[in-house]
């Protein structure tokens, strides 16, 4: 391998780590989530983006650069950017409105699976049957974490809600996926993706929702959601799927509701099964034969 490729490989290793980020923060969803219950989710989800857009757009200005300057990007960008975020988001709530949660959430849950299919579309990226195989371990074990163990009853009369978890599920693949073709905006944007989405998410609540004015705790938790699950992950995130491995970064997305459930468990809200435990050793094990590559090149 020459120096140049490996200069390529050492980025690409570094992205793939800077994306996983996102994964971990993500895992503290839930945490910050069951101090904010009786906040309407589209409320909650708009404040949480106005938080990430000020503070990004804070440290945009701190460090000395054009704010409009990052914001100048193509309008596909724009419409990926604001979609993806917004519109996973939309589609997830209804999906939990109009069915029950645990069939709802692992039916979302299939976008790091449809990412690494869908990678195979990418013109710089080989799809390999281990990044597949790692994929349908980790889906394998978020399945365990998200029933508990328990059967699953999908029932006709929830269609809607299950037809939602699906366009759900489509639109963060297809946008973690697409990300690359823009790999040349900077990671900056995304303040501007997220201001665009808490406008929508704003517009929403205040046609479906009545305002609940959270008091001081629940400020606490939405400034640590929008700081981290719903702020710097999607930074992180927006820079792994341009520059990352996306097949390891699919596949390693199932640790974050295993992360969600260790922190669960660390704070008293959850306890720890033989089924968690069995579903987390799945999860790792489908990350460790995804990054198959990865972990032989590093030996050699």
């Amino acid at each position: 391998m020459s120096l140049r490729q490996q200069a390529l490989a050492a980025q690409k290793s570094k992205a793939t780590f800077v994306g996983s980020i996102a994964v971990v923060l993500w895992a503290f969803l839930a945490l910050f989530t069951t101090e904010v219950g009786t906040i309407p989710p589209f409320q909650l989800i708009s404040l949480c983006f106005t938080v990430a857009a000020v503070f990004s757009f804070v440290s945009i200005i701190v460090r000395g650069k054009s704010v409009l300057r990052v914001l100048s990007q193509p309008l596909g960008a724009w419409l990926l950017g604001v979609g993806g975020l917004f519109g996973y988001h939309f589609f997830y709530f209804v999906a939990l409105a109009n069915a029950p949660a645990v069939e709802a959430s692992l039916i979302a849950y299939l976008w790091p699976l449809l990412i690494v299919l869908f990678s195979a579309l990418l013109p710089t990226e080989t799809l390999h049957w281990y990044h597949v195989a790692g994929a349908v371990l980790g889906l394998g074990g978020a399945t365990l974490l998200v029933t508990k163990g328990h059967g699953l009853a999908f029932e006709p009369e929830y269609g809607f809600g299950y037809g939602a978890a699906i366009v759900c599920a489509l639109i963060w693949s297809a946008y973690s996926v697409l990300n690359r073709r823009y790999g040349a905006v900077p990671v900056e944007a995304v303040c501007g993706f997220c201001s665009g989405a808490a406008a929508l998410g704003f517009a929403t609540h205040w046609g479906a929702e009545n305002w609940v004015s959270p008091d001081a705790l629940q400020w606490f938790a939405i400034i640590g959601l929008g700081l981290g699950p719903v702020g710097a992950a999607f930074f992180a995130w927006d820079y792994g799927t341009k520059h990352g491995n996306i097949q390891i970064l699919g596949a390693v997305s199932y640790g974050a509701p295993l992360f969600s459930t260790v922190l669960l468990i660390v704070f008293g809200k959850a306890e720890a099964t033989p089924t968690v435990i069995v579903g987390g050793l799945m999860i790792v094990a489908g990350a460790l034969v995804a990054s198959r590559e990865m972990v032989l090149r590093s030996r050699r």
